[in-house]
């Protein structure tokens, strides 16, 4: 049997070559994300492929919104409901961590708690895919960090608002203000807004 000869240095140029690029496109789409509005996300295209396998009609109901025409409320809603220390922390809360790694030990079998930040899930749900694999956290971890160095908060918080799943097709708070409550999310009400958070 002939030994196949592996060409150890054409192996390393192709490494470096994948590196290079995915550094270059991922460093490049968080960059460009600072400025543009995300026209469309991975679970966006998931759920329409969902859709259409089940013989559903399509939807895809979004209405990209500047943070500042949303007003407060959205924003502390979200804040409040899924990461009390957005503010504070650099994208990873480690207490929250902390305290979901002692309770899922405590609670074997039952479902696991989470401690995702606004900036992971944003990072998540702007970048990747959904699944709960190492693999996919480890990317979330990099592109986390990403927009917390390229990115303020208040862009953060601006893409999480206008890309979070809040239904059958509905992305955005603007989309489920006027699914749901008919309004834009500008007046929603304090128990609107903290129930839309929930969602």
């Amino acid at each position: 049997m002939k030994k196949v000869k592996i060409n150890w240095s054409r192996v390393r140029r192709v490494i470096v070559r994948t590196a290079i690029w995915f550094f270059g496109l991922s460093i490049g789409s968080v960059i460009l994300f600072r400025f543009v509005p995300v026209p469309c996300t991975p679970l966006m295209l998931l759920r329409l492929a969902e859709q259409a396998y089940e013989g559903r009609p399509l939807k895809l109901h979004k209405d990209w919104t500047a943070l500042e025409e949303m007003g407060k409320l959205p924003g502390h809603a979200v804040i409040a409901a899924e990461d009390q220390n957005f503010e504070e922390h650099s994208g990873f809360d480690f207490e929250a961590i902390r305290k979901a790694q002692r309770y899922n030990e405590r609670h074997k079998g039952k479902r696991m708690r989470g401690a995702s930040t606004i900036s992971q899930q944003t990072a998540k749900n702007l970048f990747l895919w959904p699944s709960r694999s190492w693999i996919r956290k480890g990317f979330e971890v990099y592109f986390t960090f990403l927009i917390e160095v390229f990115w303020s908060k208040e862009r953060i918080l601006e893409v999480y608002l206008n890309i979070i799943e809040t239904g059958d097709g509905v992305y955005g708070m603007q989309a489920a203000a006027g699914d749901y409550f008919h309004k834009p999310a500008s007046r929603l009400t304090p128990n609107e807004a903290a129930l839309l958070a929930a969602v």
